[in-house]
């Protein structure tokens, strides 16, 4: 495992676990992935911890407390050492004032179980400005239930907001990041890189596009990824080639195309990637991608053809979502 160098107490892993399938339903997940010593939630944690995984992100909107409720539960099965994991939840922001940021911040750490090393505000509110939010996360430290303080989804303008309205480092950024889904580059990860701070990238396989299984002849039946136009049919056919890009580089280093996408996220040192995964053996192969070192050549092919590829997008991508659920003719 790869970890980053940051001004934190803990080693932050380049690779860390997503958990929101451990509670949610619309991912297919059946009661394998419920609390239990036996559960599927349980092994995959174990597992990431003797891999060197140290961050392991929830949410209380993930199903709606059951994430982080089955999380704590796993890594007290393992026996997680409290002084290595970085244990991560967001607050769904939802009148995210002082007094209802701290009562949300305790009873994400009672779910938990632990303290919360990063404390995250799930997306901006377009009206209830930081210097409203921020006082309850500072209530959170001076108590000792929130470590670090992070955003998520925010622009560059408002990250730094949040830190004036801290008055410390908001030490992260989790925002979308993959070869598909390229903005980040422009402003978050040159500050992050500057300040030290860390990017995390939620969603760095665009829910398996990445890992070359689908094609415009086989389609995901899963329906969040139905709603997402990149699995559109014209969205796949243009993919192929970035895919047939993903393959070479995989067949050069014994690799899977989904190990190159992740190593190909970390390959700046700033960004955490945060894939999840629905057995031991995907959160093996996930865990694998650390050891991927790209050559400069094989970055600038992926990145090349991450520049040609463009998924069906605006009213065109609505129309062709429609298509694929309702009964037309």
């Amino acid at each position: 495992m790869r970890y980053l160098e940051l001004p934190t107490a803990k080693r932050w892993s380049a690779i860390g676990l997503g958990t929101w399938q451990f509670g949610s339903s619309e991912w297919g997940y059946g009661g394998d992935y419920a609390s239990g010593p036996d559960s599927e939630a349980a092994r995959i944690v174990t597992r990431a911890l003797e891999l060197g995984i140290t961050v392991f992100d929830t949410a209380e909107a993930y199903g709606f407390g059951r994430s982080e409720r089955i999380l704590g539960e796993a890594l007290d099965q393992a026996d997680a050492d409290p002084s290595t994991t970085v244990v991560a939840s967001k607050i769904f922001p939802l009148l995210p004032v002082g007094p209802v940021v701290e009562q949300r911040g305790v009873a994400s750490a009672a779910r938990l179980r632990r303290p919360l090393d990063l404390y995250q505000v799930h997306q901006p509110n377009p009206v209830v400005g930081d210097r409203r939010t921020m006082p309850g996360m500072r209530t959170l430290q001076a108590a000792g239930v929130v470590d670090e303080v992070g955003v998520s989804n925010y622009s560059l303008d408002r990250w730094q907001e949040a830190e004036t309205a801290l008055g410390s480092r908001v030490i992260s950024n989790q925002v979308q990041y993959s070869l598909v889904a390229r903005d980040t580059e422009r402003e978050l990860l040159p500050y992050a890189a500057e300040a030290g701070r860390a990017v995390i990238a939620y969603s760095p396989l665009a829910q398996g596009l990445l890992s070359g299984k689908f094609d415009a002849e086989h389609r995901p039946s899963n329906r969040v990824r139905q709603l997402n136009p990149l699995f559109l049919p014209e969205s796949l056919r243009r993919a192929r080639p970035l895919i047939s890009t993903l393959r070479e580089v995989a067949d050069a280093h014994d690799a899977t195309p989904s190990q190159v996408a992740l190593a190909w996220t970390i390959h700046r040192p700033e960004v955490v990637a945060i894939p999840g995964a629905s057995s031991v053996a995907q959160l093996e192969s996930n865990c694998a991608a650390a050891e991927i070192v790209l050559t400069p050549d094989e970055w600038r092919a992926l990145n090349d053809a991450s520049d040609r590829f463009t998924p069906v997008s605006g009213l065109s991508a609505t129309v062709g979502v429609a298509r694929e659920l309702l009964p037309f003719g």
